[in-house]
Order: C-alpha cells, then structure tokens, then sequence
C-alpha cells in the first residue's frame, strides 16, 4: 500500500463518526440518486466505490429495492456501513486492487474517493469500472473539477492527516473516453464539507456497448 493510501485509509479509521452519521441526511447525494434509480432496472444491482459507512448511497439504494456493494480501503467504515446496511455486501479492500467480473452491475457510484487514489491508478480504475458495468450501465462519478495535490493535518477536528490528488474536470473526462464510457452529463457541484469552497465536477457516463 502506498503512503497516500496509508493515510487515507487511517484519516478516515480516524474520523468516521464526524463525517457521516448513521442517521444524517442525503443531502445532494438525494438527487443524484433519484435520477440513478430512474436510469436503472428496479432491483438492479450497484456497487459503490468508497462507500464509506454506508450512509447514505447504500442505504438509500437499499431502500429503493436495489442490490448493493459497497468496497472501501476503511476498516472503521466498513465496520460500521456493515451495522447500518445490514442487507448489503460490503468489502474492504483497495478498490484499485479489488476485482468483479465483468459486467456484475447495472450502474457504478463512485463520489469523492477518485481523489483520493494517486494520480497514476485513477484512470487504470475507470477502466475496471467500465468493464463491470452491463451494457447500458451507469457510471455516476464526481471528481475534481481543478488539478491540485492537498494535505492538511488534523483534518476534521482529528488527529489524523488527510491527503488528495486530483486532476482537472478535461482529463477525467479523457479517461473515461478511454474507458469506453459515453459522457452523458458534466456539471460543477461545491463540496458539501462545512467551510470548503472547492468544486467538484459530477460525470454521468454510461457503457454505451450492446453486448449480447
């Protein structure tokens, strides 16, 4: 494991509990995952790259009647998505590293985690993503809408460092030109995190094959 994922995976052993609550909101994820349901068969199945805790992609997903994944580099979230999404699978792992078969899913979530991965995988995994989608699957993913490389110390009120890496909004919509993946919609959305101004840029990209 590299020492940014290192410090990805211990920020976020570390703050858990302050980033997410088991009870909180869906804030804009609510509309984003309305729109996904609509775009995918009733009871299909999604994974969730960096699910986090769970909350809210999983459970809401879960509650629409659809089967889900959820994989994250977090022993602590992964701990705590598997108590409050009880009726979905979750994995720990790398999802770099992690493996499905090809397409396993109707529609793949992917929302502030690319960043987090060094610069050199991120498209490597956008590959993968577009090779477990089904035909006509969904890719739903936000990432970085500017180039930067970020630490801050003590994030969240925590002990902990946390570390991002991030390409500008035109590569990433190169990679998924790359992957194979048609670009249905590219808008801008602010970060939720109290006191941040960053934008993020929020993709909707879809396996445009007819594979029998």
């Amino acid at each position: 494991m590299s020492d940014m994922k290192a410090v990805v995976r211990q920020g976020y052993d570390a703050v858990s509990e302050r980033y997410r609550g088991q009870h909180d909101d869906s804030g804009p994820y609510a509309e984003w995952l309305e729109a996904l349901r609509e775009r995918i068969p009733v009871g299909g199945s999604v994974l969730d790259v960096g699910c986090g805790c769970g909350v809210p992609v999983a459970r809401d997903l879960v509650r629409g009647g659809h089967q889900v994944t959820g994989v994250d580099i977090s022993e602590e979230q992964i701990r705590r998505a598997r108590a409050f999404v009880p009726s979905a699978e979750f994995v720990r792992a790398d999802a770099s590293e992690a493996e499905w078969p090809d397409a396993s899913f109707d529609a793949v979530v992917c929302l502030y985690v690319l960043f987090h991965l060094p610069l050199s995988e991120q498209g490597d995994l956008l590959k993968k993503t577009a090779r477990w989608l089904r035909p006509g699957g969904w890719l739903l993913l936000l990432t970085g809408r500017d180039a930067l490389e970020s630490r801050v110390e003590g994030w969240l009120g925590s002990d902990a460092p946390m570390v991002w890496s991030q390409a500008d909004a035109a590569t990433y919509r190169a990679h998924l030109d790359a992957a194979g993946l048609e670009v249905v919609e590219q808008v801008d959305v602010r970060d939720f995190l109290p006191g941040s101004t960053d934008v993020h840029s929020l993709f909707w990209a879809r396996e445009p094959s007819r594979r029998p």
